[in-house]
């Protein structure tokens, strides 16, 4: 009885020890792209297909879907936008880049999803206005908060196209509940 009762003892210290596994956002597959707003509502604006490299980065492919989003013609040029108390607009990055990312780093995936956004009373674009979506893995989506930049910073090519131009001293944090679009998930 004294060996069972030992071997009972040290089986439960052994399990104490084990760790419960990690979980991880899957950089594999098709993904999509939702925003969240303040006022409780998730917009699906497109895809993301990810493909593994096997060196812990993974290249993917975006398909933001603007047929849903209404067009306007801010400062000589059509922009596809959600409207809600701010109309926020996708801006595509123009620029060729790798379109890869690692856990530790999707600033690729984020310059990709860079948006602007301007009441609805403002006239033309305001560039001024960017939005950056700085996302974070979660155990089953990819979280973006959103930051304030100036996308003027991209209306000529940077001088390194290999670097991603808004390193995290180029942004700065969005109050809380300053914008209508509070995050972004790829889910």
């Amino acid at each position: 009885m004294r060996l069972s009762a030992k071997l009972s003892a040290g089986l439960a210290a052994g399990f104490l020890l084990v760790e419960a596994p990690a979980f991880a956002f899957d950089f594999k597959g098709d993904k999509t792209i939702v925003l969240h707003t303040r006022d409780g509502k998730d917009i699906a604006i497109g895809t993301i297909a990810f493909t593994p490299q096997g060196d812990g980065s993974a290249t993917y492919k975006l398909a933001v879907d603007t047929s849903k989003m209404k067009t306007f013609f801010l400062s000589m040029r059509d922009f596809k936008c959600e409207e809600g108390p701010d109309i926020q607009c996708f801006v595509a990055y123009p620029y060729k880049h790798p379109a890869v990312v690692k856990p530790s780093d999707l600033s690729w995936l984020e310059h990709d999803l860079l948006f602007f956004w301007k009441a609805p009373n403002d006239y033309g674009a305001k560039l001024q206005n960017g939005i950056y979506y700085a996302l974070k893995p979660t155990d089953h989506a990819l979280v973006g908060t959103p930051q304030a930049i100036d996308l003027n910073a991209i209306a000529a090519p940077p001088d390194d196209l290999k670097t991603p131009p808004y390193a995290p001293g180029d942004r700065d944090d969005s109050a809380q509940g300053s914008r209508w679009v509070e995050s972004l998930r790829i889910e």
